[in-house]
């Protein structure tokens, strides 16, 4: 194992493994921001119902039976 060190410079090998190891870290922060669940700045988001949308044309129809009736 000795040799392989004589053939490699260790410190551009440890730069090398410190600026991976700083790419994969950041990378993997971003995906964890990008996602709803783990994205710790914003929280998650809140969608709005979509059934309110919704019942007010359903409440129409059984008023408007009701008023034919």
């Amino acid at each position: 194992m000795w040799r392989i060190w004589r053939l490699i410079d260790p410190l551009r090998v440890l730069v090398a493994q410190a600026v991976f190891l700083f790419g994969i870290a950041v990378m993997i922060h971003l995906i964890l921001l990008s996602t709803n669940k783990y994205n710790w700045m914003d929280g998650p988001v809140v969608k709005k119902a979509v059934a309110s949308a919704t019942v007010p044309a359903t409440t129409t129809v059984v008023a408007q039976l009701s008023a034919t009736k």
